[in-house]
């Protein structure tokens, strides 16, 4: 599935549209941005937590699809703004990290 056929079937928030034409492998959580880097697989959908702008070069170096940041939360203005220059999709949700991440598997 492309990304952005899922953002077509979810109620997440578009923080920011990056390139949307990936395609997505699966979900994947974690909030400790080192174990982020080593493990979270290419077109990965990432959910967690952590707003700043180490997610979204985690999130570059580890090349997922897009971040999602669950719980809520949303990222700070340095992130939104290396978001767009790393051509990054984030989106929000209110669910916690688990139903987030299960929302996604059920569409994928």
């Amino acid at each position: 599935m492309l990304l952005k056929n899922l953002m077509e079937k979810t109620e997440f928030e578009v923080i920011n549209k990056g390139n949307t034409d990936i395609e997505i492998s699966k979900p994947f959580c974690c909030d400790l941005l080192s174990i982020a880097m080593g493990k979270a697989p290419a077109g990965a959908v990432w959910v967690t937590v952590m707003g700043n702008v180490n997610t979204i070069a985690v999130a570059s170096l580890a090349e997922v699809a897009c971040v999602i940041f669950a719980e809520g939360v949303k990222p700070d203005d340095v992130a939104i703004e290396k978001a767009k220059t790393e051509n990054i999709t984030l989106l929000a949700s209110k669910e916690p990290i688990f139903e987030t991440a299960t929302k996604i598997t059920e569409y994928i």
